[in-house]
């Protein structure tokens, strides 16, 4: 397979590729249906010419300097600016088994990764990390759980844990507790005229998500695909060469990835992007009263499911509903009253009725032109046996009328040993799901718990699909359920079949002593600074307090603004607590107050306002400027937790400076909590947790902006910043359920980031060609690209999930991570020397990054007499970065025991 392919042409190598799978069969003349029963076989045939591969089944992918993307606002909606401007006034500046490995292909070719799943497999599952921690504290070699059937999946390093938890412990604590369920504060007015129609949503009067996998269901012409992992499903409408009008589904194996041209300057020469191909529509449910009047609608949305309904027309009782969740082991159709037809647009090779896995349920095996195996389960609500046969059609093949009951889909990589898998959950399916979790002392749990319908659903366990995340912090009782079948996801790597009802997952080491001080994973907060460094650090805050923070917050962007309340915020903590000089900080505490009233009394530029349409709290400036896409598409939900993460973080730290303040402010602040993270699934307001994905792992920036590839996000560590944020405003404002959330959040976060997004070189979730770019760059749904929605510059690429430099940085960004990414991209040998970086403040970026692995060089860097100010970003300050980096100069410091502890 070409692997490495030139800017110009994805769209003919997605289509080669296409035409090579189907170069095998394409003058194939006939399918059959073959009855297995009982060791019988028989009968008919039908004649056709198969057709692959579908016309205008798959999306022309442009070419332009900003990369591959597929809607106006991928493309453009992001401005070419910097993501953190100086603002324009003087600072006084001056100076095997399906798992991507790295073995060959049976064939010996190198382009090609093993991805066949073999029925009798002994391999080894991620189950746990690869470090423990004795009783001492220190690392040591892990053993993970046996298991009946082991499988191929990755290990990821993790930094050592950090010491005991300094603060007050937790005892069972609850991590979903409510915040509030007020309403918005009453000089927020509510606009009930949202740009953005809600298309099909019926029965709902609750709030909506806005963020999730299943948006596209109810955006743009509401056939773009949804990702649920494994699977991507998406309307069909009309399209392809089954011209269905069902609901496809498809599935891209590691070996059908596209992949875009290779960096000159990176080392190893990575793929600057990958991408799954769509509209190959595997499979179609459908039914033969579906047409040109069909509409699609979405009901009983939550955080994780959707119920998404298909029906011949507007009011008709006739319906097919799918509940979609991610992770769904089958995709099931529920029948009311249609006779159904299941169609391919890749073509039928061969179908075999083989039988009941139990009473009541009936199996058919499926394999397609492209020889890939599949499996269909049929449970009708009358118990009798189904009768499906090829209709004229040799796309289709087609039910018995009026037919009611439940039909399931699912990809067979495994042959006989996945199918007796498949067949111990056939008939049950998730309709949806809830979550819980609970912190003790500094180890989390949460539990996510399905809510199970189908035939027989007390003797029938769920099958579900696991991601490496999950795997790594399963408890003993849901290692348990794993099971010897993977599938291939889009971006996430391989997903793992488990039969259970709940899984419980177990994060330790939860950063529960982490305060507004530099921190460490092995010594928790260091807030004792060396009189020396504290002089430096006073000398800096010089050029850089000021009493009017109100002249630089004041802008027409609750990005910006939210980033120098927050930078302001930073910056009067270390004067005033880890310089110990209260006095040189109330005048701009004092500032820093005033500007942020602004917001709370909502006379900022562009106020907020509650969209009553979709339940949240946007700016205006959608509404006056009749653009969506205006502050990055805030009024379209856009990075909502990135916005609003910085005035919460400032928020926090004016609330420990001064718990007078916090009263007067509380209501504003956790408004902002629950717009973008709420806890509950019951406030009238807000929905449940809109950005953060408790699946995943990580957050979702994209909103309601309809997406071929799915939700994204550009910033790592902007969403660990809210992650902090909100642990920092529950800890100030006595808010022990959200102080704990945050750190389980953080702890997620850790895990997730280092499996997906911050590729070491162990990395197996990602193409072993794309891990040298270090991180993803955006990571959607269905692609990852190497780029940013604001320049390809290196520096900005990488430095995105950088910023903000916060005590959580060193959290949630492997040391070991931290160090390769330096030496390949930064270093003076480097291809992008941090240096010469001279594009506005990322050269600080970098070296404020370097205090990770490096403190001294970051020290030296900001204590440099000749500094510039202009290498600081408007969202941060000198005076931080070099309390940053001595902070962690004294940890290495006392590592050597020189000095006690001072530089």
């Amino acid at each position: 397979m070409q692997r490495h392919i030139t800017w110009l042409f994805p769209f003919v190598l997605t289509w080669s590729q296409a035409i090579q799978v189907a170069s095998c069969y394409q003058k194939r003349e006939h399918v059959s249906i073959a009855s297995s029963v009982d060791g019988q076989s028989a009968q008919s045939t039908t004649s056709f010419t198969t057709l692959y591969p579908p016309q205008n089944s798959f999306r022309v992918l442009k070419a332009d300097t900003k990369g591959v993307y597929n809607t106006q606002l991928e493309r453009e909606g992001h401005p070419s600016l910097l993501p953190f401007p100086l603002p324009s006034i003087d600072l006084g500046i001056g100076g095997n088994a399906g798992v991507v490995t790295e073995t060959p292909s049976p064939t010996g070719s190198s382009d090609e990764w093993t991805t066949t799943v073999i029925e009798t497999v002994t391999v080894t599952l991620p189950l746990s990390d690869p470090t423990s921690v004795s009783s001492q504290g220190t690392p040591q070699p892990s053993t993970p759980a046996s298991t009946t059937q082991t499988l191929a999946s990755p290990v990821h390093a993790t930094e050592t844990p950090q010491s005991a938890a300094k603060s007050a412990s937790m005892n069972g604590q609850d991590v979903f507790e409510t915040v509030s369920l007020d309403a918005v504060p009453s000089n927020i007015p509510t606009k009930n005229d949202h740009p953005v129609p809600q298309l099909g949503i019926v029965n709902t009067t609750s709030p909506v998500e806005t963020n999730k996998f299943y948006a596209n269901f109810f955006l743009g012409n509401q056939t773009t695909p949804s990702f649920t992992h494994p699977y991507s499903l998406s309307w069909a409408k009309g399209s392809g060469a089954a011209e269905s009008w069902g609901m496809a589904i498809s599935h891209t194996d590691m070996n059908q990835l596209v992949y875009g041209n290779s960096s000159q300057s990176i080392p190893g020469n990575p793929v600057e992007y990958y991408l799954n191909p769509i509209g190959l529509q595997s499979l179609i449910m459908s039914a033969k009263e579906l047409g040109k009047t069909s509409v699609l609608n979405t009901d009983r949305m939550t955080g994780f499911s959707a119920d998404v309904i298909l029906k011949p027309s507007n009011g008709s009782t006739q319906s097919i509903t799918f509940p979609v969740l991610q992770g769904m082991g089958f995709v099931t159709g529920i029948y009311s009253g249609l006779q159904p037809q299941i169609q391919s647009s890749i073509l039928f090779r061969n179908v075999v009725v083989a039988g009941s896995p139990r009473p009541g349920t009936y199996k058919y095996q499926i394999t397609l032109e492209d020889s890939k195996d599949w499996l269909m389960y049929v449970t009708p609500d009358d118990g009798m046996a189904p009768n499906f046969n090829f209709t004229t059609s040799t796309t289709t093949l087609q039910g018995p009328a009026g037919f009611s009951g439940t039909i399931q889909i699912a990809k067979n990589p495994a042959g006989a040993g996945g199918e007796a898998v498949y067949d111990q959950s056939a008939g049950v399916y998730a309709k949806t799901a809830t979550i819980s979790g609970a912190v003790t002392d500094s180890t989390g749990t949460y539990t996510l718990s399905w809510e199970k319908r189908g035939n027989s659903t007390t003797n029938t366990p769920l099958l579900m699909f696991a991601f490496s995340h999950h795997m790594q912090s399963f408890d003993a009782n849901t290692k348990s359920g794993l099971q010897a079948v993977q599938l291939h996801t889009t971006t996430k790597g391989n997903a793992t079949a488990l039969l259970a009802d709940s899984w419980t997952m177990t994060e330790p080491n939860l950063p529960v002593d982490m305060d507004f001080a530099p921190w460490s994973p092995s010594f928790g907060s260091i807030s004792k600074l060396s009189p020396d460094v504290i002089q430096t650090v006073l000398d800096s805050a010089k050029a850089e307090l000021t009493p009017d923070v109100d002249a630089q917050s004041n802008l027409n962007s609750m990005y910006y603004s939210g980033k120098v309340l927050s930078k302001f915020a930073t910056l009067v903590y270390t004067v005033n607590t880890l310089a110990n000089d209260p006095q040189t900080a109330a005048a701009t505490l004092d500032g820093l107050k005033k500007a942020f009233a602004r917001f709370v009394d909502n006379q900022q530029q562009y106020p907020l306002v509650y969209d009553n349409v979709w339940k949240g709290v946007v700016s205006s400036a959608a509404f006056v400027t009749n653009d969506l896409n205006q502050d990055f598409g805030n009024g379209g939900y856009n990075d909502h937790h990135f916005h609003y993460g910085y005035f919460i973080h400032a928020a926090a730290i004016i609330g420990a400076l001064d718990p007078s303040w916090i009263d007067a402010n509380k209501a504003w602040v956790n408004m902002l909590v629950r717009d973008a993270g709420n806890s509950a699934s019951n406030d009238p307001s807000f929905p449940f947790s809109r950005a953060f994905d408790w699946f995943h792992g990580h957050s979702w920036a994209k909103g309601l902006f309809e997406s071929a590839d799915g939700k994204d996000e550009e910033s790592t560590s902007e969403d660990a910043m809210f992650a902090y944020a909100v642990k920092m405003w529950g800890k100030t404002s006595g808010d022990k359920s959200m102080e704990a959330r945050g750190n389980l959040m953080l702890a997620i976060l850790r895990r997730s980031l280092s499996n997906y997004f911050l590729m070491e070189d162990n990395n197996f979730n990602q193409p072993r060609d794309f891990i040298g770019n270090r991180v993803t760059g955006i990571l959607f749904e269905n692609k990852a690209h190497h780029t940013t929605y604001f320049g390809t510059n290196l520096e900005f690429i990488q430095g995105i999930h950088m910023l903000p430099l916060l005590p959580s940085s060193a959290y949630t960004r492997n040391q070991s991570f931290v160090e390769q990414e330096w030496n390949s991209m930064f270093a003076e040998q480097a291809c992008d020397p941090a240096s010469a970086v001279a594009s506005g403040g990322w050269k600080g970026v970098l070296y404020a990054n370097r205090a990770i692995t490096n403190p001294q060089e970051s020290y030296a860097f900001f204590k440099q007499s000749n500094f510039n100010l202009t290498w600081i970003d408007g969202g941060a300050t000198r005076t931080w970065y070099l309390a940053y980096a001595a902070g962690s100069e004294l940890i290495l410091v006392d590592m050597l025991g020189l000095n006690g502890g001072t530089i």
